[in-house]
């Protein structure tokens, strides 16, 4: 696994929007619902109704939607009119496992709340008023550790994608999936802003059937001038076969200890078909999207959405009447087609075990 050192970063990027803010005594969201053809803020004033934020997609991605769920503990935390120590975390610990069930899959929702579970129990509290101002500091954090990290698996990532590729990427990895930056668009971003931006070409699947790779991805790409050309998600292979794409990057909801990938429905064919036309097929994640604790694949569970998400577009049916539907949000693609995960803290691979086992937080040092 090849390194980066953990020095402060300069974060020379600013998006031209906000997927994520704390305003007070609100979080407020950009609602990826109605992009790209309107660009709104939902405020969001209770932890549930953070939860439900989620659920809904309004925001969705792995990264972001553990900001959300941190900010959602920290917007009930002010809520809580308990005085005494005791009270408020019993209370607070019902609102982390209300927020906690928004969304199974992505592992990033549970990993900020046991960072603020550890606000908690990082000492002994004499003060609610105390604890409370360290739950909003502790969820800032997040949301601006987060900014550094994309930053960090951004330049990592860039070194391993030559001059003039053309990208294929698949669902939305970027500011809106993230605090800012993004995961495998992040390295393309990485790469653009680089001088020419090395001539790079995206090619963005739709990504169905929340289209995630229409409207949000090509949407983004767009406002910064990136080169990027929308395909059908069956039109991947025809141009691997075309010799049309270098290399696919992709994100990560779920990273198991094995290195099995969990990630939107459809990158595991994306991952076989890289295979086949020997094309590497590169994962990008933090490492907090890496669970320790799920041995493999086999053990990461798959959120299954409503139905009507396919038999309906934009609200208008497009299936017949009566016509059955499946919607496993989620697929697993194994290490084995993996050819690298860019992580903050360098490349890793052959991803594995053992090499993600480097990169455990009790490793660290």
């Amino acid at each position: 696994m090849k390194n980066t050192k953990s020095k402060k970063v300069v974060v020379d990027y600013r998006p031209p929007y906000q997927t994520i803010a704390w305003k007070g005594d609100r979080v407020v969201l950009l609602d990826q619902r109605l992009l790209p053809g309107k660009e709104k803020y939902l405020a969001c004033r209770t932890g549930r109704e953070v939860a439900q934020a989620i659920r809904l997609m309004v925001i969705r991605g792995a990264p972001a939607i553990g900001i959300a769920a941190a900010f959602g503990c920290a917007l009930e935390a002010l809520r809580i009119r308990e005085r005494q120590v005791g009270r408020f975390l019993r209370s607070f610990e019902k609102s982390c496992e209300e927020i906690g069930r928004a969304r199974p899959t992505a592992v990033n929702l549970r990993w900020a709340l046991e960072r603020m579970r550890a606000v908690c129990l990082g000492q002994e509290w004499q003060e609610v008023e105390l604890l409370q101002e360290a739950l909003v500091a502790e969820s800032r954090k997040i949301l601006t550790e987060d900014l550094e990290t994309n930053w960090r698996i951004g330049q990592a990532g860039s070194v391993l994608i030559p001059r003039r590729a053309r990208i294929l990427t698949y669902c939305n990895t970027g500011t809106l999936a993230t605090g800012g930056y993004g995961t495998a668009a992040g390295i393309i971003r990485a790469c653009w802003r680089r001088g020419s931006g090395k001539g790079i070409e995206v090619f963005a699947c739709e990504t169905r059937p929340f289209l995630q790779g229409a409207r949000l991805t090509a949407w983004e790409f767009i406002k910064e001038g990136i080169p990027v050309t929308l395909i059908t998600d069956n039109m991947a292979g025809h141009f691997m076969r075309e010799g049309r794409i270098d290399c696919v990057i992709v994100g990560a909801d779920r990273v198991a200890a094995n290195g099995d990938v969990a990630n939107k429905i459809g990158t595991y064919s994306l991952a076989v078909l890289a295979r086949k036309h020997k094309i590497p097929f590169y994962v990008a994640a933090p490492v907090s999207t890496i669970d320790f604790r799920c041995p493999s694949g086999r053990q990461i569970p798959i959120e299954v959405r409503d139905p009507q998400e396919v038999t309906h577009l934009a609200g208008i049916r497009i299936a017949a009447r009566g016509c059955r539907a499946m919607h496993p949000a989620f697929d697993v693609t194994p290490h084995t087609l993996v050819s690298a995960l860019v992580t903050e803290k360098g490349v890793v691979k052959p991803l594995d075990r053992k090499s993600l086992g480097n990169l455990r937080p009790d490793r660290e040092g």
